[in-house]
């Protein structure tokens, strides 16, 4: 999935002289920006809004880009989780996610098993965006985008034992929020 260094390195330079050359860096990055931004906000169009956004903030960034040791798309994964921060904070309303959910395969799966499906990972995505900010960022990093911990720690700012208490705390809270409530055995007075 990922450019070798010096590959990278070099369409970078390339980009920076001549923006053409960025089409390079958008078809190799653009499709898992893609899914983790998918992942947020679970709206297919909007997701193509948000990622667009970020690969042209990042178009018209590239010449202030500084080689960090770190890949390059962990710049863009900084500039998608800060988009979708100002995204959030300028809509301020929550999305409709049985109609803008994940597409899910509907071949030979009925009808009511889609259905359940998606209230399933509505529930759960509706528990992931009641966690606090940095653990919501964390969670969807790793468990959407499936990076590992040092790399979520290089895009949040964080280090690494950080990150993993950050998703542990989510898991934790996430159990609980899903975890069934106990029914209560009915009492028949007769």
């Amino acid at each position: 999935m990922r450019l070798p260094p010096e590959h990278e390195e070099r369409l970078i330079v390339r980009a920076q002289a001549e923006p053409e050359a960025f089409g390079e860096l958008y078809d190799q990055y653009f499709p898992q920006i893609y899914r983790y931004v998918a992942s947020r906000v679970r709206s297919a169009d909007l997701a193509e809004d948000i990622t667009s956004e970020v690969f042209f903030k990042a178009l018209r960034a590239i010449g202030r880009y500084r080689p960090s040791g770190h890949p390059f798309s962990a710049w863009l994964y900084q500039i998608a989780v800060n988009t979708i921060t100002d995204h959030y904070r300028s809509r301020k309303r929550a999305e409709d996610s049985l109609e803008s959910g994940p597409e899910l395969a509907s071949e030979g799966v009925a009808v009511e098993d889609e259905v359940a499906a998606r209230m399933g990972l509505d529930q759960i995505w509706q528990a992931i965006e009641s966690l606090p900010e940095q653990q919501r960022t964390a969670m969807t990093l790793k468990y959407s985008a499936d990076l590992p911990l040092a790399e979520i720690g290089r895009i949040m700012g964080k280090s690494e034992g950080a990150v993993k208490l950050l998703v542990f705390r989510g898991t934790a809270t996430l159990r609980a929020a899903l975890r069934p409530l106990p029914v209560e055995a009915e009492t028949h007075h007769g």
